[in-house]
């Protein structure tokens, strides 16, 4: 009965928001472990992209680091200024901001915990963390060179009002990298339909459901054992569900076929 109640409140924008909100509050406030600072299901590289031999094999967050980088790895960062949007815990963005040498990295999230925490965790001069909805960024038009959403454009109210604040806060000839989950074939049609109007063009769509899907599988002990020694009993099926770990619906959706898991590079006309 909550299962389907849910799922039909799940329709309604406001739900969304509202339900976003409260449990990205609730996980950046209750699960202090600066271990755990990715938010993403993970990534495993297709063959064509080169292996980042530094990564330690038994490294809780690899895969998940490797979802920020090959997507990061689409532009060149150098001298730019970048966005990043729903930042999560904020280990994407020390990523990118270390590596590929933005001049300066925002990372915009709507939950203050997550704010809080991230400030707290991830100390680099050319990085920071602000609260802001993706539906209303508290910044300037045109003011950066790069946004970058990972898998977070599903949770929002209005799609079409999102993608609208994200080409006002790009510069012209700017870059969008996304990354998304979409439950059936409609949510994808919908959401390519919305970003052809969106006054960006597509150079790039890439169906990564298997390199996700493998992420998920790799990283199936590690992520269990962790979930097992640090999250709260009352937490752990909640926390399994809501991250999309092994045996989850996320999961079963994706082995399916149900659900997909899609890569874009678009750019500002």
């Amino acid at each position: 009965m909550s299962n389907m109640l849910f799922r039909k409140l799940s329709r309604f924008g406001w739900f969304k928001r509202l339900n976003t909100k409260i449990s990205n509050e609730l996980l950046a406030k209750r699960i202090t472990s600066s271990e755990w600072t990715f938010m993403n299901h993970g990534y495993v590289p297709n063959k064509e992209e080169s292996v980042l031999s530094a990564l330690n094999d038994e490294s809780f967050d690899r895969y998940e680091l490797q979802m920020y980088h090959y997507l990061a790895s689409k532009v060149s960062f150098t001298g730019k200024l970048v966005l990043e949007i729903e930042s999560g815990r904020g280990g994407g963005a020390r990523h990118i901001a270390e590596t590929f040498k933005p001049v300066y990295y925002t990372g915009m999230d709507r939950a203050k915990h997550a704010v809080d925490f991230s400030n707290k965790t991830h100390s680099l001069d050319n990085l920071k963390f602000i609260q802001g909805s993706a539906e209303a960024i508290p910044l300037s038009d045109k003011c950066v060179d790069i946004v970058i959403d990972i898998e977070s454009c599903h949770n929002y109210g209005s799609i079409d009002t999102y993608l609208h604040e994200v080409w006002r806060v790009l510069n012209s000839g700017g870059y969008f990298l996304l990354t998304s989950y979409h439950s059936n074939n409609n949510e994808l049609s919908a959401i390519r339909q919305k970003l052809d109007k969106s006054g960006m063009v597509i150079l790039e769509e890439e169906n990564i459901t298997s390199n996700v899907l493998d992420a998920i599988d790799a990283n199936e002990k590690i992520t269990s054992r962790w979930i097992e020694d640090t999250i709260p009993t009352k937490l752990k099926k909640w926390f399994g569900e809501y991250t999309g770990a092994a045996g989850s619906q996320f999961h079963q959706n994706l082995k399916s076929g149900t659900g997909s898991y899609y890569r874009f590079l678009l750019r500002k006309k």
